[in-house]
């Protein structure tokens, strides 16, 4: 009855813990995501092999009989004629689009979520068949913030299941248009920091593209530099403010003058991964 398309720790944390419904699941198409540490490829396989669910690699999927088409962590567009359920991780019509959660994180929401939608031609305007949220507390990681949100598909997707299983309509609420926002999908562009903006946003966006994401850019020189963690501080008086330049130096690392506040980091890491020494250097400026 059904099939689910897979991608990443969500995907394989919602297939993991749905054994009772495996009847249902006709089979499973999985995909891969190279822009992640994990995209957890290896583990959804060797749970479909251990649960004798038939599984495909995108693309090499035999045309569906299924009556449900359930997308998790998906990022490709279908033209399968199943119904689509989609699984999204905002709490829509707010954040439509890509990476709604790094979005939502970045500007501080009290509460992340997600919304399991009916899916349509244009993406995420369906109906909405249920919606779940929590409210978080800052900082927090991005991803502890997947756990969250793969905990809330958990139970969404039970809800759906027991629908199907039980034979009923699938219920579901038109969205308010009017409350629609969009979130842009990133390139590598955009995980370079903004030292003009505050730092209290600045440690948010440090910690939602951190790990799985490749971690937060910023250049000094010639180096290109990753940064996974950051402390605000309390900002003082800076008379001819310029966000990028040290201000300070000790132990604990580099305090950074930001638009509005001050960011104290430890570590930055070069391309090749080892630690930049900064031990004999003050006078750095970050762009």
């Amino acid at each position: 009855m059904v099939r689910i398309n897979l991608l990443g720790y969500k995907g394989y944390y919602v297939l993991s813990n749905i054994h009772r419904y495996y009847d249902l699941i006709d089979d499973v198409v999985i995909g891969k995501d190279a822009n992640v540490e994990n995209d957890y490829y290896t583990e959804i396989v060797n749970l479909c092999s251990a649960n004798n669910i038939k599984c495909y690699d995108r693309g090499k999927e035999p045309k569906i009989q299924s009556r449900y088409l359930v997308l998790i962590g998906w990022r490709w567009l279908i033209q399968e004629e199943a119904t689509l359920i989609v699984f999204h991780d905002s709490l829509l019509p707010k954040y439509r689009g890509f990476n709604p959660l790094v979005s939502a994180l970045i500007n501080g929401d009290e509460y992340i979520g997600a919304t399991c939608l009916l899916g349509e031609k244009e993406y995420d305007t369906g109906a909405i068949i249920g919606q779940l949220k929590v409210k978080v507390t800052y900082p927090i990681k991005i991803k502890d913030a997947i756990s969250i949100i793969s905990e809330l598909y958990l139970d969404l997707i039970v809800c759906f299941l027991d629908m199907v299983n039980n034979d009923e309509t699938i219920r579901s609420t038109p969205q308010i248009e009017a409350d629609s926002t969009y979130s842009l999908w990133r390139n590598e562009d955009d995980y370079f920091i903004d030292w003009n903006q505050d730092a209290e946003k600045i440690k948010r966006f440090i910690d939602a593209v951190g790990p799985p994401y490749d971690g937060a850019k910023t250049k000094s020189g010639e180096n290109t530099l990753t940064i996974f963690d950051a402390r605000t501080m309390r900002d003082v008086t800076v008379e001819n403010r310029v966000p990028g330049k040290v201000i300070f130096k000790d132990s604990d690392g580099l305090v950074i003058v930001c638009g509005k506040g001050l960011l104290q980091i430890s570590h930055f890491y070069k391309e090749d991964n080892t630690i930049f020494d900064y031990s004999k250097l003050f006078r750095l400026k970050f762009v």
